[in-house]
């Protein structure tokens, strides 16, 4: 059987969503007690995530509407006030978004032809006459540990360390070097590789950030993106090899990535230690004991409903067949692709569409054959392109700073988590600097521990999991900031964002 074509999905909601910051350095706020939008925060959260609704765009205009996390919308009045509510017609909240060569947006009110603008806490339309005081900085609100995808040359950017460059020739993102965190600081942004190098303006990775590794960024609706170094050049592939690096004359588009949560791929073993792999095309077998390209699979669920796909790297899904056997030849949308999950102690049982349980048969083919679970349907899970965590929840970043004694939950900017695996589904947490994640008594933690403690991963989405600490509880985000393992249950807050 030939290899599907990889396609990339199309961009979720959460790709589309930004933050808009001011003049100031504020964000654009919606309080929803109040029903007012101000400019005082300063730092991206929920209340300042706004997600863009385009009605039409072309070149370097769009008309759009603003959209809260809550579902209600920015809205300027006759008066030149700005609320927040629902519109009374087709063009009440409607702007026009014009992008600007310095990466700025301005946003102009349909009805009444004034520019939105703040004096640093209030916002208001009332001057027709455009001004630095009406320009915002877009700042895309999906988690920082992305993906770099070339729609002109269907491509993922890949790190090579290598050599120190960064090239866009990766057809399937399943390897950690695909992965990028991108880090916003002053206004401008620095590109890290999962090995914790920074890409510079000579194209190289280097070891620490500096003006050299700082670039501008273009955003346009849809999760298209530009990076810039602001004199003119912008970050494209060159040559046969496509490296990434900057120039001044991008052909057709080159300058245009699409900028998506970076995936979640896994690796599955059987009781027998022996990994999940596709040979012969599509059979699935577990008869490996090395891992190999063909032993990944992109962990594709929801998180409101436990139904799993499991993508190969061939580009097919895993789906059951006749005679119970499971094939990696499955497309998208057939129902024969989806499973039911059950995690139990950091390993997973998948039940098919027929209502049987997944297993691996004596010639170690995969069936969906057993009416009971039990120890031969547990499958081992292993993160397969993550090195380490990023992890959001409700109030921010999990990361620490000289100013808390313990691990904070609503940082602007993350900490890497560190993953040392212990068993299938067990982690060690490692901080930066290379100590390990320590726990008081009261279910709080430090990040200089002496010892490594074992952590147990639950995946709930594609990119969502849970995490048991080692005294039982789930660990949870604290409206205080505090990171706090306490919880007996999976609340929302105890949902992670990874």
């Amino acid at each position: 059987m030939d290899e599907m074509e990889w396609t990339t999905r199309h961009p979720k909601a959460e790709d589309l969503r930004v933050g808009l910051l001011s003049w100031a350095g504020t964000y654009l706020t919606f309080e929803a007690y109040k029903n007012t939008v101000t400019t005082t925060a300063k730092s991206l959260g929920r209340k300042q995530t706004w997600e863009l609704l385009v009605s039409n765009e072309h070149e370097a205009q769009a008309v759009i509407r603003l959209k809260s996390l809550q579902g209600l919308y920015l809205l300027c009045e006759a008066d030149g006030t700005v609320s927040y509510g629902r519109p009374k017609n087709s063009h009440h909240g409607c702007f026009l978004l014009r992008f600007h060569r310095n990466g700025k947006w301005t946003l102009q009110c349909i009805i009444s032809g004034r520019y939105l603008e703040s004096d640093g806490e209030d916002v208001f339309c009332n001057s027709q006459v455009l001004s630095a005081y009406h320009m915002w900085t877009p700042r895309p609100a999906l988690h920082v540990h992305v993906t770099l995808y070339s729609p002109v040359y269907h491509s993922y950017a890949r790190a090579d360390h290598t050599v120190g460059r960064i090239w866009v020739d990766a057809a399937v993102p399943c390897l950690e070097e695909c992965g990028f965190l991108l880090h916003f600081q002053d206004g401008c942004y620095h590109l890290e590789t999962s090995t914790h190098h920074f890409l510079s303006h000579v194209d190289r990775l280097v070891a620490q950030t500096s003006p050299q590794t700082a670039f501008h960024m273009q955003v346009r609706p849809g999760g298209l993106v530009a990076l810039c170094d602001g004199e003119g050049g912008s970050l494209y592939p060159h040559g046969a090899h496509m490296l990434l690096g900057l120039g001044s004359n991008p052909m057709k588009g080159q300058e245009w990535f699409i900028l998506q949560h970076f995936p979640t791929w896994v690796s599955l073993r059987s009781k027998a230690r022996k990994f999940i792999s596709v040979i012969y095309d599509a059979e699935v077998c577990a008869a490996s004991e090395q891992l190999t390209p063909m032993s990944l699979f992109q962990f594709e669920c929801d998180y409101e409903n436990p139904i799993l796909q499991l993508r190969s790297a061939n580009g097919y899904y895993l789906a059951q067949r006749h005679h119970k056997l499971v094939m990696a030849d499955g497309h998208p949308l057939e129902s024969d692709t989806f499973f039911r999950v059950h995690w139990n102690c950091g390993k997973i049982i998948l039940q098919s569409s027929n209502g049987r349980f997944l297993t691996t048969a004596a010639n170690g083919l995969l069936m969906a054959s057993a009416t009971i679970p039990g120890p031969n349907e547990e499958l081992g899970i292993r993160f397969a392109n993550r090195p380490f965590l990023v992890l959001r929840g409700r109030y921010g970043y999990v990361g620490s700073s000289s100013e808390h004694d313990l691990i904070q939950c609503n940082m602007d900017e993350p900490d890497c988590i560190h993953l040392l695996p212990c068993r299938q589904g067990i982690y060690h947490f490692q901080a930066q600097g290379g100590s390990f994640w320590s726990i008081t008594s009261f279910g709080s933690f430090r990040p200089w521990g002496k010892f490594a403690l074992n952590f147990c991963i639950e995946l709930y989405g594609s990119n969502l999991l849970t995490v048991l600490a080692p005294n039982g509880f789930y660990i949870r985000a604290d409206r205080s900031g505090t990171l706090m393992a306490d919880s007996e249950d999976v609340t929302k807050e105890c949902i992670w964002e990874f």
